[in-house]
């Protein structure tokens, strides 16, 4: 089928099926057009609490279609692709939390929402990378196990001194990749330019950075900045969001490793057969889906 007709498609199921249709920022161009909204994982996760259709298609990865499905557990919830996951999701396990728990019972355990429902299900309380560090300082203990990005955690550590932060040895495979060489050489070959990097990125990178921030903080800082180019370090599905929402300015993505598979997974394809089928669901544990949603609405009611 010819790409217009497919959109059209699309466009009509959505209406005929009065389905919603969520994209993450890092989707491709062609998806975020389509979507009724597109944001990063906090945004997200908000809308999913105001939504009033009874099917939801998530064009994400995994965890984030679960977190959808965590909040609105009487709506169907469909993922377009099944395969799309989350290689730092993956390093994190809910037996792991319990086992750490059982030997730290007075840790306090603040979990990064990638990660999964069953993840969730066993922590106390859920963050975004853009609400992580007003989340961590909230808590009255001072022990936290941060799960599963050691980088955001390094990032809020850094930021609340008078909390003794665990970290789980997980990371973002796209994010951690980049180098503090290649941000050096970006601002040797772009003088005066800013760089923002997103908080999922080493320590030493976002050490030399301008601004560190969720991808709604990054479009929110160049929306709000005079500047008219930006050095970008996330992941290369923004620049989508950027270029239409700045035309006048000009954009260097910080290095082409900053690209994630499974967010590339999702089609138009995929898009219009899910909204076609109603499928892949997403169905949870019911044991799951009540503590997973508890950690959630923790994080959503701060």
């Amino acid at each position: 089928m010819e790409r217009k007709k497919i959109i059209d498609s699309i466009i009509r199921l959505k209406k005929e099926k009065q389905a919603l249709v969520l994209a993450h920022n890092y989707q491709i161009g062609e998806i975020q057009d389509l979507a009724d909204y597109v944001g990063d994982s906090l945004q997200l996760a908000r809308k999913a609490m105001e939504i009033q259709e009874d099917l939801i298609v998530f064009c994400g990865v995994r965890f984030m279609a679960e977190s959808a499905k965590l909040l609105n557990p009487d709506k169907k919830v469909v993922l377009p692709r099944l395969d799309a996951g989350c290689p730092m999701a993956d390093m994190v396990t809910a037996q792991g939390i319990q086992s750490y728990r059982e030997s730290h019972p007075d840790t306090v355990v603040v979990t990064y929402v990638n990660s999964s429902a069953a993840v969730k299900s066993v922590s106390d309380i859920c963050c975004t990378s853009a609400n992580a560090v007003d989340i961590v300082s909230r808590i009255e203990s001072r022990e936290i196990l941060f799960a599963p990005d050691r980088n955001l955690g390094a990032f809020v550590q850094e930021r609340l001194a008078g909390k003794v932060i665990t970290r789980w040895e997980g990371f973002c495979p796209v994010h951690d990749r980049v180098t503090a060489s290649e941000v050096e050489a970006m601002k040797r070959s772009h003088p005066g330019i800013e760089v923002l990097v997103h908080p999922e990125c080493r320590q030493e990178v976002f050490h030399l950075a301008d601004f560190v921030g969720s991808t709604s903080q990054i479009l929110a800082y160049v929306k709000e900045s005079p500047g008219k180019q930006f050095i970008i370090g996330t992941e290369r599905g923004i620049l989508h969001t950027l270029e239409k929402e700045n035309p006048h300015k000009e954009f260097h993505l910080l290095s082409e490793k900053l690209v994630c598979e499974d967010m590339k997974k999702i089609t138009l394809e995929d898009l219009l057969r899910a909204l076609e089928d109603e499928g892949p669901e997403i169905l949870l544990d019911p044991a799951v889906a009540r503590g997973g949603k508890k950690a959630l609405e923790r994080m959503l009611d701060q």
